[in-house]
This record gives C-alpha cells, structure tokens and sequence, in this order.
C-alpha cells in the first residue's frame, strides 16, 4: 500500500499532489480542513516515502496514470473511506479524474486546479504559443535529465527552483526544501520523472488528441475547479472547456494565483472542499 500522511477525522478527502511536488503540497491545506475531514494525502508511486531504492530501474510503465489509479483504488479500500472529495492539482488532476471514472459512486466530489479539457489539450499543449512551455516534458525523455540531475542536490534545487519562479504566481510560498532533500536521493529524481516517460503526461496526450473529434464521456461528478490565472503552462483562456469534461464544474479564475493551486489559494481550496463536506 502507499505511504500517507493521515490527519483529522470527519467526511474522507484524499490530496493527489503533482510534479515537481510530494505530500507537501497541502502542507497549508490540511490544517485548514482537520476538524471536519478525515485528510489521507498518499505519497505517491516512486515520491517521498512510496520511493525504494531501485525504483528507478523498474520499467517507466510502472507509474503510469492506470497504474497510479489502481494504487489508489486499493489504497481507498485498505482504508475503507466511504465516498470521497478528490483534490488534484498538477498530474494530481488527470490522476483524479481516471480515479472518478474508476469510481464514480466513491466520488463525492472532484477539487482540481487547471483543468484541461480534452477538448482544448492537443491546441492548448501543441499550438506555436505554449508549446515551448512543455520543454522539459522532452527534456524528461532523456538520459541526459538522470546524468545532470539524479542524485545532485546542487542540481536538483536549481532545477526546482526554475519551476518554482517560472509557474508560481507567490514564488515565496512555493518554495519547498523538503522537496530539494526528497528530490535528491539517488534514483528518486529519475523515478519522479516516470510520470512523464511513461507516456502519461499532457505533452503525449496532446499528441494523442490530434485531430480527434470524439472524446471520452464527460465525468459526471460535482467538482469544483480553481483555475490559477498566472499559470504559464495551463493559462485561463482554456478554462471555458471544462464543462467539457466535467459538466457540474464550478469554475473559478483566481486572477493572482499561478500553477501550484494547494499552496497559492490554499485558502479558496479549503472553501471548496468543505462546501462538499
């Protein structure tokens, strides 16, 4: 089973944190919801404490999105939660969404930043504007990325910090020296980057929706979506396609908030999770 960090007691709500990140994601969240929610934010596959040494040699495969939801539906019945709110950000949001398809009648409600609908992936991620955000999604496809990084804390904070200042909008409130140590123990950065070798990430799935006219059916769950207006990657021109994929959405443009959702409007996130609770 995954490593969690439990806290709280009340209705369940399950964190899915991103990339570069951990369970430090909702380290500003989680207080702002234990006195009524039982808070289960789970390491997931290859981060933090669900890391092994030698999990930077299984195959990238292993820690794919359908590999991430099938850890997560065990996890959710090891734990026995009952119906659940989802919070995802960052890969923590098509993780989430996979993980509502999978178990619709366990999903009490979906709380997402930046959502990209299919609908608009392949012209929002490929297009000539935004394209060259996605650099390091290529970068992460080479051996290069593991000899300049793995295992160099000096290498892995300026790696960090690029994303940091790049996609947060608060650059103060995102800068995390957990992730720096956890980041840099040998074989962890290259395991972390699996995400993205394993096809699962949006640059392949942008690639994938080219030219496709028929997309999967939308989720039909109550959610909400925070829509950080600063973020480069993911900018707020796309968040009028959300009811795409999630019809019942609530969508709200935070204009001072940038990609990293749980730490820059941890406040607005609180609010949401418990209008659900």
């Amino acid at each position: 089973m995954l490593a969690v960090e439990r806290s709280g007691s009340g209705s369940p709500v399950l964190c899915l944190h991103g990339w570069p990140g951990g369970v430090s994601d909702y380290r500003l969240l989680t207080p702002l919801l234990v006195d009524v929610a039982d808070v289960v934010v789970p390491h997931l596959p290859g981060f933090g404490k669900s890391f092994s040494p030698g999990d930077e040699l299984r195959p990238p495969s292993d820690f794919d999105r359908a590999h991430l939801v099938r850890a997560l539906v065990e996890l959710i019945t090891e734990l026995d939660l009952g119906p659940t709110v989802i919070v995802g950000y960052d890969i923590g949001i098509t993780t989430a969404i996979a993980l509502a398809r999978e178990i619709p009648r366990h999903t009490r409600a979906l709380v997402l930043g930046n959502t990209l609908a299919p609908s608009v992936t392949a012209e929002a991620v490929l297009s000539d504007r935004y394209r060259p955000e996605f650099w390091y999604q290529d970068f992460h496809q080479l051996e290069l990325a593991r000899q300049l990084v793995d295992g160099n804390p000096a290498a892995v904070r300026t790696y960090l910090e690029h994303f940091w200042s790049h996609w947060g909008a608060r650059p103060d409130a995102v800068v995390d020296e957990s992730l720096v140590e956890d980041y840099s123990r040998p074989g962890a950065f290259t395991t972390s980057i699996n995400w993205y070798r394993s096809g699962s990430s949006s640059l392949y799935t942008a690639l994938d929706l080219r030219g496709v006219t028929e997309f999967p059916p939308p989720v039909d769950v109550p959610a909400t979506v925070l829509w950080g207006a600063q973020d480069p990657i993911f900018p707020p021109e796309y968040a009028a396609a959300v009811p795409d994929l999630l019809p019942r959405a609530d969508v709200r443009v935070l204009d001072d908030v940038g990609h990293f959702t749980p730490i820059e409007a941890a406040a607005e996130m609180a609010e949401a999770v418990r209008s659900y609770l």
